[in-house]
This record gives C-alpha cells, structure tokens and sequence, in this order.
C-alpha cells in the first residue's frame, strides 16, 4: 500500500488528484508520515496551481516539521500575495530550532526583497553571515536582488564586491539594482564591464534608461541590441515601446512592432497593452484601435481597456473615448482609478463639465476613493470650460489641500479665460506650493506684465533668481525616417541647422505670400459680389 501511495503521488499533477491522494492518506493514517507529509506540502505549495495556505495548514498538524517541510512552506509563501508569512515561518523555524541549509535563505531573502523593508533583509543578512553561508552564490545574489531592490544599492554593491565567485545572475542583479535606483552612470558600467551578457542584461540597461527619462538612450541601446545582442523578449519590447511613447517616435515604434511579428513574440497581454498604448500616444490612433479590437474580448483587462480610453481622450476623440468606456462596462471589465483618470481627460478635452461630474462621483459609487489626480482632472474640467469660479469653490472645499498640479490647471484655466485678478491670487500660491519651478515664477510675472504691474513682474522675477531657480529651456523631438532630433528655441546646435533655418524662412515668405494674395483678391472684390 505504501508503495501505491508513493507511486500515486509521484504522478500526481493537478489538484483534484492530490486531494483525492490526500483524502486516501488520511483515512489510512499516513498524512502526517513522510515521505508523504513532505510531498503533499512540497505539491500544495510550490506546483504551478499552489495554494500555499492548504500547504501550511497541513503542515501545522505535523507534529515535528522537518527542514525539508519548512523549506517547501517558506519556498512557498516567499512566492505568494503574502510574503511576510515566509517571515514568520522562518522565525518559528528558528525557534523551533531547525537550522536552516542553503535552499532556505534564497528564499527567506526575496520575500524580504518583496516586503521592501532593508533592515529585515539585513537581519536575514546576518543569520547567512553567522551560518556561514556568505560564500554561496545563490544566496549571494539574492541578496544582492534584495538591497538593490530596496533602495539599498551600496550594500549590493558591497556583497557583489565580496562574492568569491560570480555568475550572470550575479552580474544582472547588480546591473538591475543600478537600474533600479536610478543610478545609471554606473548601471552602464557595470553593463560595459560584464564579461557576457543575455537578454536579461540588455533589457535591464533598455529599462533603466527608461526609468531614468533619457528615452533617446533606451532606444539607441535597443538598437544596438538589435544588431550585437540577443533577440528580445516581452520584457525588453514593454521598455522599448514605452521609450517610443513618450517621444512620439512613430517610425521607430512600427518597426518594433514589425520586429515582434517577425521574431514570432507571442502579442501577450501586457505587450498587445504596450502597443496600444504607442500607438495612441504618438498620434496613430486609429492604428491603436486596430491593435486594441484585434484582442479577444474574453483575454482583455482593465489596463489595455485604459490605455485606448487614456489613448483617444489625450488626441481629442472625447466621444470615442466615452464610447469605448461604455464598451468596456458592457463586456463586464470593472474600472480602476485610471479608468476614470482617462474618463475625466476625455470630458475635460470635450468640455463635458455634466458627464464630469457625474463620472466624478461614480467614483466613490463604485467604492474608490478619489485621488488627487481624480481632484486636479475636475479642476482641469471646470477651468478648461471656464468655469473658473467653480472650480476655484471646488479646490477650496476640498478634503485635502491643493496640490500643485491642481491649481497649475486652475491657473491655466484663469490665462486662457483672461480672469486675471484670479490668476494672481492662485500663481502666487503656486510659487508658495512649488517654490523651486521655474515656470511658477514665469506664470505669475507674465500676469503682472498684462495686467501692467511692472514692479511686480520684476519682483517676482528677482524673487526666482534670489532663490537659484534657473529656467531651463524645454525640447522638442522630430522623427525623421526613424531618427531623432533634438530641439530647444533658437536652436543652431544640429549640424543641418543652416538648410534648417532656411526651410523655415522659406516657408514663412510662402505664408506671406499667400496671405498678400488673399487680401488683395479681398480688396479687387467688388462690393455685393
């Protein structure tokens, strides 16, 4: 009979089986036995389908766990929606006084990793010190993961220094701890430096390009990847596209999504959403569309469902942007907080102040809280509308206090509508709110300056100066056939700058002209005709 069971749960492979299994075993009084009590747990907690918290409560019936149980349950909840259980565990462990091997501390390390708190990680640090596992390079690199991972990257770069041997998850925690912090001078040479390199290395460097906002680079590193590296994955796709998003780089995003039908990538969900998402912030919107209707209705998520949503309300399609949220209700998809980000967008872009207010509150209907966001979105809907004296009730009777994005949409609100006198009361609080913006400064001058106030123009401006706020010129990029350029106002720096300037020129006579010619043929019209 033994030998039946064992047999049964070696090929045990889903869990209907392994209760079935479990059900015999306990009838038979051989539940809490090993091999069988291991095998069960190991089964419940580690298999593709885990359910950890069935893994646990068996094993709290064992009267004397052993090592290999609290390995597969500490595997188990490290793994899980709970990590810090994977902590208590291996506290009782310790209590217990089962000493923990070399399996146990990876796991223990990246559950801490997932919790984000440095001082456990270093607490589980010094129990691998004092049981003399410092020099084995599993738990080395997961220590690494963990300070990197933990904002703690001085200490990752201490145990990665310390590590008497070094593999490519070595290397790739250290690059991706870098990354993470946002320290990409040295994310890059360590990238430079390693002695091989995967697609974990290279989609590492691609994303923490992208983290840190230098798009250009992530897309250049993409490049190059192309050509010297491996071929991507799903991971290093999402970085890339999303490098292509922000600089509206249109050309270089269709290739991207040439190069995954042709590497045969599988469009999963997140990267389909990656795309979409692409496409709609550069502007292709109805090549956004096609990518968003080619996903089976059955296989979506609220994410994709936000990114067209968020996609059409940015360009203006206020109607199909409503529409495609109703859609999304209809095919049963619940709303999240950006659902509703991209909803207001849509109706401030429309000028919709009734459907605002309504989706505004269905926010708290449907049993969210409204954020900030949620706030600076209705503020952006009654200033855009001009409903300046509505909003500015609004922000004052609000839970929280303003933050600087909403009154920067009540202020706009007040230069776009000329209620000046407003705008004054509210950019002088804007600078109070964000006293190291530069454009703060500038706003409220320029008011001053309309409104013929010069002293306080020239205070306000002396006022940026005094507190070292310097006014950093903003950028533009142009794609052409796929390349970037870089522009900042009265640029000369690009190296076809001469035949630019000169195009423009061109093109301002040819305006010139054209409008001379309209209103003479104004004029030659005789009157009546």
């Amino acid at each position: 009979m033994i030998q039946c069971f064992k047999t049964l749960l070696d090929k045990c492979n889903s869990w209907p089986q392994l209760k079935q299994i479990h059900g015999l075993l306990t009838t038979s009084g051989l539940s809490r036995n090993d091999p069988f009590a291991w095998k069960i747990i190991s089964f419940a907690a580690t298999s593709a389908s885990a359910d950890v918290d069935y893994a646990h409560r068996h094993f709290r019936r064992l009267p004397s766990p052993t090592l290999f149980h609290y390995n597969a349950v500490v595997r188990g909840f490290s793994n899980s929606r709970n990590p810090i259980k994977c902590v208590h565990v291996f506290a009782e462990m310790l209590l217990n006084g089962v000493v923990p091997d070399y399996l146990t501390y990876p796991f223990v390390v990246k559950a801490s990793a997932r919790i984000s708190d440095p001082k456990l990680g270093a607490s589980v640090h010094g129990q691998v010190l004092r049981n003399g596992f410092a020099s084995d390079v599993f738990i080395s690199n997961s220590l690494v993961h963990m300070y990197g991972s933990t904002g703690e990257v001085g200490c990752a770069r201490k145990v990665f220094d310390e590590m008497p041997m070094r593999n490519l998850v070595s290397w790739n925690s250290m690059l991706d701890g870098y990354a993470k912090c946002g320290d990409v001078v040295l994310m890059r040479e360590v990238f430079d430096v390693m002695p091989e390199r995967d697609v974990v290395s290279w989609s590492a460097l691609v994303d923490g390009y992208v983290k840190d906002g230098n798009h250009a680079e992530a897309l250049a590193v993409f490049a190059k990847m192309k050509v010297v590296g491996p071929m991507a994955n799903e991971v290093t796709m999402v970085s890339a596209l999303c490098a292509c998003a922000h600089l509206g780089a249109l050309d270089q995003g269709r290739s991207m999504h040439r190069y995954i039908v042709e590497k045969g990538l599988p469009l999963t969900l997140i990267l389909r959403t990656s795309l979409v998402d692409m496409y709609a912030k550069c502007g292709a919107i109805n090549e956004a569309l096609l990518v968003f209707r080619e996903a089976s209705t059955r296989k979506t998520d609220v994410l994709l469902w936000n990114a067209m949503i968020g996609g059409l309300a940015t360009h203006g399609f206020t109607s199909k942007a409503l529409e495609v949220f109703v859609q999304m209700q209809d095919f049963k998809i619940k709303p999240d907080e950006i659902t509703y980000l991209c909803v207001l967008s849509a109706c401030a872009h429309g000028g919709l102040v009734k459907d605002a207010w309504k989706h505004f509150k269905s926010i708290t209907k449907n049993g969210m809280v409204p954020k900030n966001e949620h706030y600076a979105c209705m503020v952006d809907v009654l200033a855009r509308a001009g409903h300046l004296a509505e909003a500015y009730k609004f922000v004052s009777e609000m839970p929280m206090d303003p933050t600087p994005s909403m009154l920067g949409a009540l202020f706009n609100g007040c230069i776009n509508h000329r209620k000046l006198d407003l705008a004054e009361i509210v950019g002088k609080k804007l600078i109070e709110l964000d006293p190291f913006h530069d454009g703060r400064y500038i706003g409220l001058s320029n008011v001053y300056a309309v409104i013929r106030k010069w002293d306080e123009a020239r205070s306000t401006r002396e006022k940026m100066e005094s507190r070292g706020v310097r006014k950093f010129p903003g950028h533009s990029y142009v794609e052409v056939s796929g390349d970037l350029h870089r522009f900042i106002a009265h640029d000369k720096a690009h190296l076809q700058s001469r035949e630019i300037y000169s195009m423009l020129n061109e093109i301002g006579e040819e305006m010139k002209f054209r409008i001379d010619l309209e209103e003479q043929e104004m004029l030659c019209t005789p009157i009546g005709v």
